[in-house]
């Protein structure tokens, strides 16, 4: 008691039990959750944001975020909107008794927790429909884009009387539409339906009432709303006939046009009124007429759309099909060849003749030299091996194929970029700062000439050794940007500071390592600690932060490979699966083709992209595969260009005509140049894309045909055939096609040689004789370029085809003796078979296959060129050289041009120099006689300088030869000198 009043006792302090979280605990941990989430998100997209600025493509990337940020939300907010508006309703609309008992005691709980919680529940709710419906919506930004700016082809559908830009922008984008429509209603649908449920309004077990009225009127309106989204569906169904796939072929069949089309539009008009029954119920509340509209649409459904087409197919079509049918069929043939390019494609009936004469063969003297030998998908551990200079440098599986102009003759070339693989240094030096710092980049090019090997097999260099020398000319030689670059490099540095990036092992003249500091304008700025720990976070790499050696002046360098970026900087394109270098004005380039596509250009034929361009040598190496989707449409609309140094990505519009380009580049405004921007030296090493070939000579394994009838019965279908380079794998899955080839050849219509992309074809019919050989001139400044030729072979001419040929050449007794050594493993080497070369010859065709050896065992082995062999009728052949065998095959002296086996093409002979230099110190010691005797000491001394330089040159020469000389003396030479300056001794060969 205190002062009267009796004090209350404490109320004792809640103690918290042991191990239990404080009530903050969780939201704490919730909240940094999300804040980790959003900064990830953050962190993503503003490196996107940097690395696209470090390339000028701001614009790129704030057309893609604000078009996919535009769509989340105006579809997110439509999808929330109309869901969170239906369960309002139904709430508001609760009855106050409901219809019939809950299912279970506790059911109304959950009502009840609604109704308390109903403005958290609600927005639980809508944030989920604004993400399901925002993620779904941005992820069509492509669609949306193409549609908004959508340009005229140019050209009308007969059938439908559109241009052929509705069907290629509109009728996808209202597709889309569709979906997010069924989507929106069918999910608001689902959210009244169970709001009544809960709250007694809607109850299936009632004996009575099923549903309260304004369950009714509101189930009646989306219902209605469904019904009316499937007349839409029905109406443009229509239009998606054009480009849907039938038994035959792709586009509006007889049996579409007669009876699929008007049973749509009889659909549309049924499904319309389906849709006002339903309307009409919110008046009349009662389902019979909706009942009676919908089992009236559904088997109009049954009888109209699948009773009524079979029946027509199957009672008026079928039996005479190919008359029914021929009117599409031959629309079909004229969209595809146009869709495809191939239009303007030539047929040539070419003979094909089994022997040649001489005036022949002198007459195509000119395409002998251009036969390439040097397989690119065979030398790479050959460049590897006498090129690679240390172990951290990588060459690819596969090789390219370019052509150069050395000294005054342009040569098909096998090129590759010597590019830095960290994963191959040893693990002693494997550290953060050697990745990351250290070995950041590749140097130089190594290319040889096609179709010449030296004494011993290898490849006769044009650019060769490190640092760099050979006849491509002088270029910047390091490599940045390539096709195995680490993951991501810093470089650069603060002036004054010292250089730590590896340029080349050791110096010009030996010694130590030369370094380099990165001095282009590529890469994303590491000055700032923000950019610092956002990359800190995006490659999850603390050191980022912390090293040293990322100071004020540093870059990154990410996204590095050429497909990789061009993909970035140009989102809408599908792009070539090999990348290839080229020396273009002082700089190292790679070159990728891009392609428009479409799949639904109507009455085209589609085809699997995946399918269509898979051959051996594709997801080998470097070589990417194409993604697995249906396209009827491809051009080659973009030459991109990325520079190996500074990583800059220039995209020149190639095919400008095409209405997709069009299209995307008033999407993407200042993104794409125009084709005169293209330098004379680029253009010279552009070339006919290998992928969109491969489509092409797929479909014209079929579509070379035109007229519907040989078409329908398909007696004149072709097919490539497959590689006989590759073994069967003993499964069942068949062997790839044989790749295309780039060759310098002489079509039978043309006068000169021209660098084309070539393949054939044999039967469809199990049998492998040839019956056509395919070239496309792939030479970009041509004005024939993309002109795609076919020489038809007579079907009463048996012409071995490429697997046929192989056989003839694995089995010849002669072939098979020398090469006996290296099948059954004696001679301690086995035999590669390099790429069997198809080309017209002589009138006939010409097969040209090298074989290289490689040794099986020991470290270091590479596959080196030891024989040739050729085939030309029914006659094959081998030799150590071109030249050899095809003398043997001809019977004829055929002048190759080529060079001796080991002599530079841009050099005479080891033996011709070596009688060269020695006539001139002859020369040279004759007039130096005459000197001495006139008493001109001073031009005695000249001569014997002369003289001097002449021996040395001879022994050079001598050292190079294929064969020891004898030993030569200019006459009259004294062994001793006699003179006031004695000229040298004479070499010994």
């Amino acid at each position: 008691m205190s002062d009267g009043v009796y004090d209350m006792p404490e109320e004792p302090r809640r103690r918290r039990a042991p191990g239990q979280r404080p009530r903050a605990l969780l939201p704490t941990i919730a909240t940094l959750i999300v804040l980790l989430i959003l900064f990830s998100v953050f962190t993503d997209v503003w490196t996107q944001r940097l690395w696209f600025r470090s390339l000028d493509l701001g614009s790129v990337f704030s057309t893609v975020l604000g078009t996919r940020v535009l769509l989340f939300f105006v579809v997110g907010l439509l999808m929330a909107g109309a869901v969170v508006a239906n369960v309002i309703v139904a709430f508001r609309t609760r009855p106050r008794v409901a219809l019939a008992p809950s299912p279970s005691p506790g059911f109304e709980r959950y009502g009840d927790l609604l109704q308390q919680r109903g403005k958290i529940a609600i927005g639980v709710l809508a944030t989920l429909m604004l993400v399901f419906g925002g993620s779904a919506a941005s992820g069509e930004w492509k669609v949306f884009l193409a549609w908004r700016n959508r340009t005229s082809f140019g050209v009308t559908d007969k059938h439908f009387g559109k241009d052929i830009s509705f069907f290629v922008f509109d009728y996808p984008w209202l597709r889309v539409l569709l979906g997010f429509g069924y989507s929106i209603v069918l999910l608001s649908l689902v959210a009244a339906i169970i709001t009544h449920y809960l709250y007694g309004g809607f109850r299936p077990s009632a004996k009575g009432q099923k549903a309260s009225g304004a369950a009714q009127v509101q189930f009646s309106v989306l219902l209605g709303l469904l019904v009316l989204l499937k007349a839409f569906s029905y109406w443009l169904d229509r239009f998606g006939l054009a480009t849907s796939d039938s038994r035959l072929f792709t586009g509006i069949s007889y049996t579409g046009d007669n009876a699929v089309l008007p049973s749509k539009e009889i659909l549309a008009v049924i499904a319309v009124l389906c849709a006002g029954l339903f309307f009409a119920n919110v008046v009349r509340k009662t389902w019979l007429l909706p009942g009676v509209g919908t089992v009236v649409l559904v088997l109009s459904a049954i009888l109209l759309g699948a009773l009524w087409p079979a029946a027509l197919q199957q009672l008026r079509v079928r039996p005479s099909e190919p008359v029914k049918e021929a009117s599409y069929i031959t629309k079909n043939i004229e969209a595809t060849r146009q869709a495809y390019g191939l239009e303007k494609t030539k047929i040539i009936n070419y003979e094909a003749k089994t022997q040649a004469t001489s005036e022949q063969l002198v007459a195509d003297a000119g395409v002998l030299p251009g036969i390439r030998l040097i397989d690119p998908s065979v030398v790479g551990p050959t460049f590897e091996q006498l090129q690679q200079v240390r172990g951290f440098y990588a060459f690819p599986t596969d090789l390219d194929v370019d052509r150069y102009k050395i000294g005054k003759e342009t040569r098909d070339t096998v090129i590759a970029v010597r590019e830095v693989e960290i994963d191959r240094l040893p693990a002693g030096q494997r550290n953060w700062n050697n990745d990351h710092t250290v070995y950041t980049h590749g140097y130089g090019v190594v290319a040889a000439n096609g179709n010449q090997r030296k004494s011993d097999g290898t490849p006769v260099w044009s650019e060769q050794d490190l640092p760099p020398v050979g006849s491509l000319g002088d270029y910047e030689p390091r490599i940045y940007f390539g096709e195995q670059s680490p993951n991501y490099s810093i470089v650069g540095g603060a002036k004054g500071s010292s250089a730590v990036e590896l340029d080349t092992p050791e110096g010009k003249d030996g010694g130590p390592p030369t370094l380099n500091t990165y001095e282009g304008k590529g890469g994303v700025s590491l000055g700032s600690f923000g950019n610092k720990l956002l990359y800190a976070t995006k490659f999850r790499d603390a050191n980022i932060l912390l090293s040293s050696r990322v100071n004020s002046d540093s870059k990154i360098l990410y996204d590095r490979s050429p497909r990789e970026r061009v993909q970035k900087a140009a989102p809408w394109l599908t792009l070539d699966g090999d990348p290839y270098p080229a020396i273009v004005d002082g700089q190292v380039v790679w070159i990728v083709d891009g392609y428009t596509t479409s799949g639904n250009y109507p009455y085209s034929q589609k085809v699997a992209l995946d399918d269509s361009t898979r051959d051996t040598t594709t997801g080998r190496g470097t070589v990417a595969s194409q993604p697995s989707e249906e396209i009827n449409y491809i051009r080659n609309s973009v030459k991109a260009v990325v520079n190996a140094y500074d990583g800059s990505v220039d995209l020149y519009a190639w095919d400008e005509s095409d209405p997709l380009l069009k299209t995307w580049m008033k999407a993407f405004p200042n993104t794409v140049k125009p084709r005169s921007d293209i330098s004379p030296a680029l253009m010279s090493h552009l070339r006919y894309p290998e992928d969109m070939f491969k489509v092409q000579r797929d479909l014209l394994a079929k579509y070379h045909v035109t007229d519907s009838t040989t078409w329908y019965q398909n007696s004149d279908l072709w097919r490539v055939p497959a590689d006989p380079t590759v073994s069967p794998s003993g499964s069942d899955s068949p062997t790839p096609d044989q790749p295309p080839f780039y060759l310098s050849l002489r079509m039978p219509d043309q006068t000169e040689t021209k660098f084309s992309l070539t393949s054939v074809y044999v039967p469809n019919a199990n049998r492998e004789n040839l019956t056509g050989f395919l070239a496309v001139d792939a030479e970009a400044s041509s004005p024939d370029y993309g002109q795609f030729r076919i020489l038809k072979l007579p079907g009463n001419v048996q012409i071995p085809g490429p697997g046929q040929v192989a056989n003839k050449f694995q089995t010849d007794e002669t072939i098979r003796q020398a090469l006996l050594p290296f099948t059954q493993g004696t001679s301690g080497a086995r035999a590669q078979f390099g790429n069997l070369l198809t080309l017209p010859l002589g009138g006939g065709l010409l097969y040209v296959q090298p074989v290289y050896s490689t040794r099986t065992s020991g470290q270091g082995s590479y596959p080196v060129l030891r024989y040739v062999l050729v085939g030309f009728g029914d006659r094959v052949a081998f030799g150590t050289t071109l030249k050899e065998a095809l003398d043997k095959v001809f019977n004829a002296d055929v002048d190759t041009g080529e060079q001796p086996p080991g002599e530079n093409p841009t050099t005479p002979p080891a033996n011709q120099t070596l009688k060269q230099a020695l006539a001139e110190a002859q020369t040279a010691w004759a007039a130096a006689q005459t000197a001495l005797k006139a008493g001109n000491l001073g031009e005695y001394q000249k001569q014997l300088d002369l003289v001097k330089t002449a021996l040395d040159r001879a022994v050079a020469a001598g050292n190079a030869a294929p064969t020891t000389p004898p030993t030569t003396k200019p006459s009259g030479t004294p062994s001793t000198p006699t003179t006031p300056t004695s000229p040298p001794t004479s070499p010994t060969g």
